[in-house]
């Protein structure tokens, strides 16, 4: 009721979304100039004194073009930040009365704005690795969709993501098309500092870092949870527990095509769990750069 009531009309949305972008300066949407004029007129627009071309603050952002009203959309994000496991499009479609496609493109368009923005500083200390399959249990279906030859880590039905947790309690997930040491050994070389402490399962694609890092194993199959150096896995195994609620409490179902855009709203909430509504509210807008379009989403 607060964030309708504050945000209750376009001027608001406006003056928050400069706030939120440029804080006192503002800077052109197409060249990043510094000196930017404000033109006059009911919609607050302005015009670069370096490439000349107009913009308003919506440009560039998630929100670009978008016919939905600001109002709206601030709604539409409160709601999806502020409840842990999501909001599904067919419930935020009964909230801001629009119909299921367009919530469905709103909620991809709002994942955009929490996807973490690449860190090119590696990450180091004490790293927790870990790969989970997201696409249910082949035993737990109907028999008319039941998998042939489906059980444990298949990859017919299901996908592997790759999860990275710092000492820091900050997670990175990448979804992978297996889990191979081909596929995964170069994520973990291009991510962990060489020298850091890494600790995994006995799955066979991490043999071999141990002549880059410091490997201890947890052997999950000898129901070892906690290895006798006093390292387990079980602080990223608890996060995938959070991922795999997310899933299945709210969405039901994701297709291989867009689970890396409900990865990267997990990894988002995961690593803000900390901060309160507000505070993830206005984090979330200092990433609202990034305009998906529907063509894209789509896209094969």
């Amino acid at each position: 009721m607060q964030v309708s009531e504050y945000f209750s009309d376009r001027q608001t949305c406006i003056e928050y979304l400069i706030a939120a972008r440029w804080g006192e300066a503002v800077r052109c949407a197409f060249c990043n100039h510094d000196k930017v004029y404000t033109l006059t007129g009911k919609n607050k627009r302005f015009k670069c004194a370096k490439c000349l071309r107009h913009f308003s603050a919506t440009k560039g952002t998630v929100l670009e073009n978008s016919p939905i009203s600001l109002q709206k959309w601030f709604i539409s994000i409160y709601l999806s930040l502020s409840n842990k496991k999501g909001i599904s499009s067919v419930q935020l479609a009964k909230h801001i009365d629009v119909t299921q496609k367009t919530a469905w493109y709103m909620l991809h368009r709002i994942r955009a704005m929490m996807r973490i923005k690449a860190i090119n500083r590696k990450i180091s200390g004490l790293i927790q690795i870990d790969e989970t399959f997201c696409g249910g249990k082949n035993k737990n279906r109907p028999w008319h969709k039941k998998v042939k030859y489906s059980q444990g880590r298949s990859f017919k039905d299901k996908t592997p993501v790759l999860g990275l947790l710092d000492s820091n309690g900050q997670i990175r997930t990448f979804v992978v098309p297996d889990t191979k040491a081909i596929t995964l050994k170069p994520i973990i070389y291009k991510t962990i500092e060489k020298g850091s402490i890494i600790v995994t399962d006995e799955w066979k694609a991490y043999n071999g870092l141990s002549k880059d890092y410091t490997h201890f194993i947890v052997d999950h199959s000898r129901k070892q949870y906690v290895n006798e150096n006093g390292f387990t896995t079980n602080s990223l195994e608890g996060a995938w527990s959070h991922l795999k609620r997310m899933i299945i409490g709210v969405y039901h179902k994701t297709s291989r095509k867009h689970l890396h855009r409900y990865c990267d709203e997990f990894t988002f909430k995961y690593n803000t769990r900390t901060m309160s509504d507000t505070e993830r509210f206005d984090f979330a807008f200092q990433t609202v750069k990034g305009r998906l379009k529907h063509r894209d989403l789509v896209a094969a």
